[in-house]
């Protein structure tokens, strides 16, 4: 059975997740304000999930049509095929968004399309209690510009939650938002990698599980795999195939480093949670005490600022440094993910690209100086 699906992404990373799923086989996508949508079963649903690294959740969309008023929400929910979907002691919670609709109220709209399941679901089953026992079947009622759309939830938890950060620093960095970065970035798995303020290590961790082909969702749970027999099959089947293709003889060149002696700790005890630690070498060290060695390296980073460092003063201090040690290597090519304003005047040397992104609810910069193409005979 094919579906209408929903992978939702932060704004400003629909094309870069658009690329990811022409990569995996999809070829009828449709860009739109964070989220994208195409069309496939169950082995794409999970496909999908597994191998995402820059989305947050992959949706299947139930139904959408037009609501200016309650009784046209109420009437459109209980017109879907519910028992196609829901088995009688199914979990249902309903989530809602609102955007530009007369129907403004959240709680009310979820408590309307809540209500028309329940009402459909008693004429089907022949029963007036429900007690939602059973798989949990995620629901979000979406309102925008007048028109409803109702999804399920397959992801679970969101798709940046992928099972080996343990420990994390005080104002980490989402995964799906690293390996953005670095699908933004020049990097590829021949160069060297070096994160200078690596934290939890999230960044060469995320190129590491490039590097090798590894499937970001392979160490976790998804939703829809316990949404029937099919979904479990289906989920089974991916994961046996992306086991399958990791590659576990490519020589990796990445390297994290931080002055905070904790960090490194985490960031090694989050690289052995998912068996990359031989592939990354963490160390402690000042910005300013490295020895960048390698003449064509790739620098892609998130310097602290905020929770992780205090006052705009002592941040714009350290990108001075940062900028001094990174421009006496011009052949490196750099990438920082910041939301201080004066962050180019700091280091020293207007970027080559701006590009606007967003950490959660913070709107960041991603600042590219690229570095001079290695020739094609250069050795690493």
């Amino acid at each position: 059975m094919d579906y209408q699906i929903q992978v939702t992404t932060a704004f400003g990373l629909e094309a870069v997740t658009r690329r990811e799923m022409q990569a995996l086989g999809f070829s009828d996508i449709q860009t739109k304000d964070g989220h994208l949508e195409t069309q496939g079963g169950a082995r794409e649903i999970a496909r999908l999930n597994l191998w995402l690294r820059t989305a947050d959740r992959v949706r299947l969309v139930f139904g959408r049509y037009s609501a200016t008023s309650f009784t046209e929400l109420f009437d459109g929910a209980y017109a879907l095929p519910w028992t196609e979907l829901l088995p009688p002691d199914a979990a249902f919670p309903v989530d809602g968004r609102s955007y530009k609709s007369k129907l403004f109220s959240i709680s009310d709209s979820q408590a309307i399309v809540k209500k028309a399941i329940v009402e459909k679901m008693k004429e089907a089953y022949k029963t007036d209690w429900f007690s939602e026992s059973g798989v949990v079947f995620p629901l979000e009622v979406s309102l925008r510009n007048d028109i409803a759309t109702i999804t399920v939830d397959t992801s679970g938890d969101a798709l940046h939650k992928r099972g080996y950060r343990k420990a994390q620093g005080e104002a980490p960095l989402k995964e799906n938002l690293a390996a953005a970065l670095l699908l933004l970035s020049y990097w590829n798995p021949e160069r060297t990698l070096h994160d200078p303020f690596c934290g939890s290590g999230t960044i060469p961790i995320e190129a590491a599980m490039i590097g090798r082909n590894m499937a970001p969702g392979l160490d976790r749970e998804f939703a829809a795999q316990f949404f029937s027999d099919d979904f479990a099959k289906a989920f089974a089947a991916e994961r046996k195939q992306a086991l399958s293709v990791i590659d576990y003889d490519r020589r990796l060149f990445l390297f994290g480093s931080d002055i905070e002696h904790r960090a490194v700790l985490s960031a090694r005890d989050n690289a052995a949670n998912i068996g990359l630690e031989e592939d990354i070498t963490f160390f402690i060290k000042d910005v300013k005490e490295l020895d960048l060695l390698d003449k064509y390296g790739v620098c892609v980073t998130n310097p602290p600022y905020g929770a992780r460092l205090g006052k705009e003063e002592e941040a714009e201090a350290l990108i001075r440094t940062f900028g001094r040690k990174f421009q006496s290597v011009p052949s490196w090519s750099v990438y920082a993910l910041s939301p201080l304003e004066r962050f180019e005047s700091c280091y020293g040397k207007p970027a080559d690209r701006r590009r606007k992104l967003y950490n959660g609810d913070l709107k960041v910069d991603y600042f590219q100086y690229y570095g001079p193409r290695p020739p094609k005979d250069y050795k690493y």
